[in-house]
């Protein structure tokens, strides 16, 4: 796990005396393959932040939720569903052209945070996962658990209903419902916006405000 750090990192940990600390650390908990508490402790999340970098070398941070064990770890890869979005294909797209990420999954009740860092892959076509329209495969570099001392504790409420069900249906997004951008949807998500009635800009302001978007 030597190659965790570079020079810029070293400057830093030279400058604040933390050195002999980081490589202490990483010889501590940083691992290149899922140990069965890290395998258990990622199939209990039904979340987690996921970090690519785009062609102009900018970082894009998205959030990734799901049903709880949406993400799966088989032959230490790391697989996780895209279920329908935006459009926009921010993450997938970067990963497609650098494949370097970084994946974080936080307990906010326990707490407990861990890291994954590695080399990702596009599985698209027909896949067993209800709802995916992609599957992504992550081979680890590196994996460690962060200190949980600064993570707030929240409560859990509830399982978003717009998490694909086991036939892979979820409810039309209430976005898809606005004027805006019905032209470009899909002629089913058209039927379903006109039928559901449209939106207008202020309706799903208050919709979002409310919780309901």
């Amino acid at each position: 796990m030597s190659d965790i750090f570079s020079d810029c990192h070293r400057a830093l940990q030279d400058r604040y005396e933390a050195r002999a600390l980081a490589d202490r650390t990483v010889e501590a908990i940083v691992h290149g393959e899922f140990t069965e508490q890290d395998i258990a402790f990622i199939s209990e999340r039904d979340f987690f932040f996921l970090s690519t970098v785009d062609p102009n070398g900018s970082p894009t941070v998205s959030y990734k939720g799901g049903a709880p064990g949406f993400v799966t770890i088989e032959n230490n890869t790391l697989v996780f569903p895209s279920f329908d979005g935006n459009g926009m294909f921010l993450s997938l797209g970067n990963i497609s052209h650098s494949a370097k990420v970084g994946l974080l999954f936080i307990d906010f009740e326990r707490p407990r945070r861990l890291r994954v860092q590695g080399v990702a892959s596009l599985v698209e076509g027909p896949n067993s996962v209800p709802g995916a329209q992609i599957l992504v495969q992550v081979k680890p570099q590196q994996i460690f658990v962060n200190c949980p001392r600064y993570v707030h504790r929240y409560k859990r409420i509830e399982t978003s209903r717009y998490v694909p069900d086991q036939e892979g249906a979820a409810p039309l997004a209430e976005w898809k419902r606005l004027e805006v951008v019905h032209d470009v949807l899909t002629p089913e998500d058209q039927a379903a916006a006109r039928q559901q009635g449209i939106l207008s800009p202020e309706d799903y302001a208050d919709k979002v405000e409310k919780g309901e978007g």
